[in-house]
C-alpha cells in the first residue's frame, strides 16, 4: 500500500464517481465543476463598481450626501488657508538685524573656521549672511580657511 499525500488523495476523491441514493436505486451523478476563469494567467481581475469602499457609520440613520462631503472639504480648505495666512503674517516679529556696512581686513586665527570669523567680526548679524558676504568679497569657493589668512569682512 502506498501512502498518498493530501493533494493526491483529494484529486482521487474529486475524480471518483458520485452516487446518489434515492427511490431504492443507486445512480452515478456527474461531478460538479467550477467554471474556468475567463482571463489569462496573471491578468487583473475585473471588478464591478468603483472599487472604493465607502464607510457606513452605524450611528447615522441617513448616509452622508456628496453635498455634505463637498461642504466639509471646503471648510477644511478654508481652515488650512487661514492657518497658512496666520503663520505667514504672524511670524516672529522682532527687530531685523542689519548686515554691517563697514568693511575691514581681518586675519584668521588658529583653529577658526569661516563661521567663527563671522561671529567674531559681526556678533549681532546673522552668521550665514556674514559668511556668504565674506565668501563673496574674497571670491572663496568654499568655507575652508587657513590660519593666518587675511580676509575682507563686514564688521560691526
Amino acid at each position: 500500500m502506498t501512502i498518498l499525500d493530501d493533494r493526491q488523495t483529494w484529486n482521487e476523491f474529486e475524480r471518483a464517481p458520485r452516487l446518489q441514493v434515492g427511490d431504492g436505486r443507486v445512480r452515478a451523478v456527474a461531478p460538479s465543476r467550477r467554471p474556468r476563469p475567463q482571463r489569462p494567467a496573471g491578468a487583473a481581475i475585473g471588478y464591478r463598481g468603483t472599487g472604493v469602499l465607502v464607510s457606513r457609520a452605524s450611528h447615522r440613520r441617513r448616509p452622508i450626501t456628496p453635498m455634505a462631503t463637498v461642504g466639509l472639504a471646503l471648510v477644511a480648505g478654508a481652515i488650512t488657508l487661514w492657518l497658512g495666512l496666520v503663520a505667514q503674517v504672524g511670524g516672529v516679529s522682532g527687530a531685523e538685524t542689519q548686515m554691517p556696512g563697514r568693511l575691514a581686513v581681518v586675519q584668521v586665527q588658529s583653529g577658526e573656521s569661516l563661521q567663527h570669523v563671522a561671529r567674531r567680526v559681526a556678533p549681532d548679524a546673522p552668521v550665514t549672511e556674514v559668511v556668504a558676504r565674506i565668501q563673496e568679497l574674497n571670491e572663496l569657493d568654499s568655507a575652508a580657511v587657513d590660519a593666518g589668512q587675511t580676509l575682507i569682512a563686514p564688521v560691526a
